[in-house]
């Protein structure tokens, strides 16, 4: 029969068993999203933002809400059909992304300029550029309110002769499968890098 004494060893070793079992379980369990990606040009959000969008029409004359974003990587571009340069050069530069990332993602460009942009007119410009492309638009004051939901600076300049254009930012936002924000990028934008960054990225909403 066992002494007392003779359980100390076995006991002592038990608990440094037990500790090392809850230190493995902890680092064998912790989830591989809190694991951030290394971005080039991205700032990845340690937490998901929910970003509920307004009731919107897409390009295609379709009803659009958020839970149109679901079950797929999303990425969004704040601009307009009438853009002389910026929104052209990122459409161009989108599509050739798409075709260089391995991971896929469809690309929507939500209007800021929705009195002109509408359905059709959003669909021929996309078209363009790639016909997997999504043109959201809506009620003016949904989509100025949509626009502060992300943090994207608008502002409506006149010009002469009764005329107008839109000023507003270059950023990119990336949404997960469930619709949440999870990641914003900003220019200059490199194809091989971005496309390396939207590979990390979304990687990293499904881990």
């Amino acid at each position: 029969m066992a002494t007392p004494k003779s359980w100390l060893p076995w006991a002592a070793l038990a608990v440094v068993a037990a500790l090392g079992g809850v230190w493995l379980a902890r680092s064998t369990l912790a989830p591989a999203a809190a694991q951030a990606p290394q971005l080039q040009g991205g700032t990845w959000l340690p937490e998901p933002r929910e970003v509920a969008a307004p009731a919107l029409v897409d390009s295609r004359g379709a009803p659009f809400t958020q839970d149109s974003f679901t079950g797929h990587a999303s990425v969004l571009f704040f601009g307009f059909t009438h853009c002389p340069d910026l929104c052209p050069t990122t459409m161009a530069l989108l599509a050739q992304v798409r075709r260089t990332a391995r991971t896929p993602f469809t690309v929507y460009l939500v209007s800021v300029d929705p009195e002109r942009d509408t359905p059709e007119v959003l669909q021929a410009y996309l078209r363009g550029f790639d016909p997997e492309f999504i043109g959201l638009t809506g009620a003016p004051l949904d989509i100025k309110g949509y626009t502060r939901t992300f943090g994207a600076a608008v502002a409506k300049v006149e010009l002469p002769g009764g005329s107008y254009t839109m000023d507003h930012s270059a950023a990119l936002f990336l949404l997960d499968e469930r619709g949440r924000l999870r990641a914003i990028f900003t220019p200059p934008y490199q194809v091989e890098s971005l496309a390396a960054d939207l590979d990390a990225a979304i990687a990293a909403t499904r881990g």
